[in-house]
């Protein structure tokens, strides 16, 4: 096996222990408006409402919320290349940034009625489940999307990537797979902040669910 396969393999395998436990722009949340709100988002005709004296029809909608901002404005092609792929990498990370946040509370309460030995024998066993299933998507993903999927676990876990294995796996696995994520100009230790620096990502996940992106 060469180095490069090597890395590669490895660096699949990090992803699968990430998946056992679990742009630089600014933006306020001042500058969003909710337009129109309601439990349901199903934007259909749910029922009609008849005046009694005049007879007069008024039909009965949900529609989802609608969320509004400042159109982005970009100094050059590259700064629009970038939140374009920011977008693409959103759309490509979240879900599996909530699938890892399921994954927590669903392998926690699992593992904490096993012994030692049968958390061993079931880690085994569900890594390889998690290979079969998502090695191929993982082998698609971009650098960027790496990084991106480490913030978003930030994000759904509320702890990020390197103390989720530490969490399941001890310090030195966490930091053997820092030591593979840098080779890779990735960070395990990266922390999401919504607020400040990762504003625009927060911006475009919010878009993202809402379904207007």
């Amino acid at each position: 096996m060469t180095f490069k396969m090597h890395i590669k393999r490895q660096c699949l395998a990090w992803l699968a222990v990430l998946f056992v436990p679990c742009i630089t722009a600014q933006a306020s949340s001042s500058d969003t408006r909710v337009l129109q709100s309601s439990n349901s988002g199903t934007g259909r005709i749910v029922g009609l409402q008849v005046d009694p004296v005049s007879f007069d029809t008024t039909y009965l909608a949900t529609l989802h919320d609608l969320y509004v901002y400042p159109r982005p404005k970009f100094k050059n092609k590259k700064q629009e290349r970038f939140y374009w792929r920011t977008v693409r990498d959103v759309k490509k990370t979240l879900p599996y940034a909530k699938l890892l946040a399921a994954e927590i509370d669903r392998t926690s309460e699992l593992m904490s009625h096993m012994t030692r030995r049968q958390q061993k024998k079931y880690w085994k066993q569900y890594e390889k489940l998690l290979f079969a299933r998502y090695e191929g998507d993982f082998r698609n993903m971009t650098a960027s999307q790496g990084q991106m999927l480490m913030l978003l676990v930030d994000r759904e876990c509320d702890q990020t990537s390197y103390d989720v294995i530490k969490l399941f796996r001890g310090s030195l696995t966490a930091n053997f797979w820092q030591g593979i994520a840098k080779l890779f100009g990735n960070d395990l230790k990266a922390e999401y902040d919504g607020n400040d620096k990762d504003a625009i990502v927060e911006r475009i996940i919010t878009l993202v669910e809402a379904g207007q992106l």
